[in-house]
């Protein structure tokens, strides 16, 4: 049995994954933490049952609640603030973490890898874990190998609540085809492109375009367009629920639970890709 704490259960990620882990009969969910609705019971607020009437606690005292609980794996889905200190406590208390928020700095990833091997707390960390969206990396790195001097461009759409421009989807869509193509994101991506006169440079090697739409209730679409003459070739996804990225959180808690060797893993490890 896994003993879960939920960081973050009043938000909309919170809540779906809060809900299926509560009639999962594989974890325990012995804490969550978040700073609203403290005091309630997560039972009650989701309108679900909890056996064991979990209240929230106020996230300020995690360590308390970790060393009253003793959780085997923390989930976060909240903002990158919040994760960066939170499960930084979580991993140094030896509790391994699946992870879904995006925008986390480079220096706070640096970190939590070191933290991951010295506590011995491996953790699974992925932008979208959503089964199709894993399967379009894959195939994106496999297009990209047989259409490599065709033009790509990514189109990434979201609802106008999301507080980061270019998904950390995109960009790891991004980086997939980079690494592929051999070449530095740095070198070759155009987030978007300004007004007026300008050939675009031929070739994905020489420029890829990211452009980021943000409007009403876009859960997420990512397009990976490669045109070449007289052809293309759209590689696309579109998430018409949040119940696929719930679902691949579940998925990550149950593998990472198993893992033994202190590194972070990723939605292709948990997936088998």
């Amino acid at each position: 049995m896994i003993k879960l704490l939920i960081l973050g259960p009043t938000g909309i990620m919170g809540r779906l994954i809060s809900g299926l882990a509560l009639n999962d009969d594989e974890i325990e969910i012995v804490a969550a933490c978040d700073v609203n609705n403290i005091g309630e019971e997560l039972g009650g607020l989701l309108a679900v049952k909890d056996r064991n009437k979990i209240k929230i606690s106020d996230v300020n005292y995690l360590q308390k609640v970790i060393d009253e609980t003793k959780p085997d794996v923390a989930v976060d889905f909240t903002v990158a603030k919040a994760t960066e200190k939170n499960c930084k406590i979580c991993v140094e208390n030896g509790i391994k973490c699946v992870i879904g928020t995006t925008a986390m700095t480079q220096d706070f990833l640096d970190e939590f890898e070191k933290l991951v091997k010295t506590k011995k707390a491996p953790a699974v960390i992925s932008p979208n874990m959503a089964t199709g969206v894993n399967i379009l990396f894959k195939m994106a790195s496999i297009l990209t190998e047989y259409l490599n001097d065709w033009d790509i461009e990514i189109i990434e759409g979201h609802h106008k609540r999301k507080r980061d421009n270019y998904s950390g989807t995109s960009l790891t869509i991004a980086k997939i085809i980079c690494d592929t193509l051999g070449v530095k994101m740095d070198d070759v991506i155009k987030y978007g492109r300004p007004k007026g006169p300008a050939l675009r440079k031929k070739g994905a090697k020489n420029e890829i375009g990211i452009h980021c739409i943000r409007a009403g209730d876009i859960i997420g679409n990512h397009t990976v367009l490669y045109a070449g003459p007289g052809e293309y070739i759209e590689l696309q996804h579109k998430a018409i629920s949040r119940d696929c990225f719930a679902e691949g959180a579940i998925k990550a808690m149950k593998y990472i639970f198993r893992q033994n060797k202190n590194r972070i893993y990723t939605m292709k490890d948990v997936l088998n890709l």
